[in-house]
């Protein structure tokens, strides 16, 4: 068993540190949240008073944060935290930024004889409460054969996409489908619903035809029709429209750098900043329904 430092404890990292305790890993906790330490505290991990605390005398450090900019924060700001561990410690990033940002830290990394990976993850607060979300990871065969054994008691499934960022380019294209994916599922829905039929049974007409998808089988957005599911608890919860639009935006900021048309990409990424500037931002990116019944 690995002693580890789990730092970022929001929808997808409590979850995903608590999966850790089970397993029986030494897990010590950061997060800026009081009450998200207290709760993993209650099930039997250390806690610290910053991150770089929290990291002291460990074998792997997993970071899981909302943008580029907090991991930049953690590990290259001011205490710098690459700095402070040994080498050949097992530096794991889950948070979904921009490949450029991940292959910035990962030189640093490097350089400092640290084992870093990024590993973004696909399969939401379920996948994470679960222990199956997919990882998909950037880095070096060594490194990603070292990270498995960590992974996989949160993991269905582990991948390595490529070198370092590469996870990160293979995340941002899964999201950026995802948003589509969403958008037109709840475009289809209340298209049907305008027209007198049953959200119910619409879903389940789709879900055996050729339009069915994972938003339908299991993330229905339409509100009543799926139990478990944000859209059912007046879309608290899950992940948030304010991530979504993030992730869109680094899908189409890549596009811009590779020239790549993602024309598509791009409406979504519009769908969902508008439904954000709507006050929606902190709920479930489900709620684009929203857009479509707005009462």
């Amino acid at each position: 068993m690995a002693t580890i430092a789990f730092i970022g404890l929001g929808n997808m990292g409590g979850p995903m540190a608590r999966n850790l305790l089970r397993a029986g890993h030494d897990v010590t906790v950061f997060d800026l949240s009081g009450p998200a330490m207290e709760t993993l505290v209650a099930d039997g991990a250390g806690s610290a008073e910053t991150a770089k605390a929290a990291a002291d005398g460990v074998d792997c450090v997993i970071t899981m944060l909302p943008a580029g900019e907090h991991v930049e924060t953690v590990y290259l700001g001011e205490g710098e935290l690459l700095d402070s561990l040994p080498a050949g410690t097992l530096v794991i990033d889950c948070s979904t930024i921009a490949p450029e940002t991940a292959r910035g830290v990962a030189e640093v990394a490097t350089e400092k004889g640290l084992a870093f990976i990024d590993a973004p993850v696909s399969g939401g607060v379920g996948g994470a409460k679960a222990g199956s979300l997919t990882f998909i990871c950037g880095g070096d065969e060594a490194t990603f054969t070292k990270a498995r054994p960590i992974l996989e008691p949160m993991a269905r499934n582990v991948f390595l996409a490529g070198p370092h960022g590469a996870g990160q380019v293979a995340k941002i294209c899964n999201n950026m489908l995802l948003a589509i994916l969403m958008a037109g599922t709840s475009e289809a829905l209340a298209l049907g619903a305008d027209n007198g039929l049953d959200p119910a049974v619409l879903s389940e007409i789709i879900k055996q035809s050729s339009g069915g998808n994972w938003a339908l089988n299991v993330y229905n957005p339409w509100p009543g029709v799926m139990d478990g599911v944000p859209a059912s608890r007046d879309y608290e919860g899950g992940f948030l429209v304010k991530l979504m639009t993030k992730d869109l935006g680094l899908a189409y900021d890549n596009a811009v750098k590779q020239q790549s048309a993602i024309p598509v990409g791009a409406l979504a990424r519009n769908l969902y900043q508008l439904h954000a500037g709507q006050g929606n931002a902190d709920l479930d990116f489900s709620s684009i329904l929203r857009l479509y019944r707005p009462e």
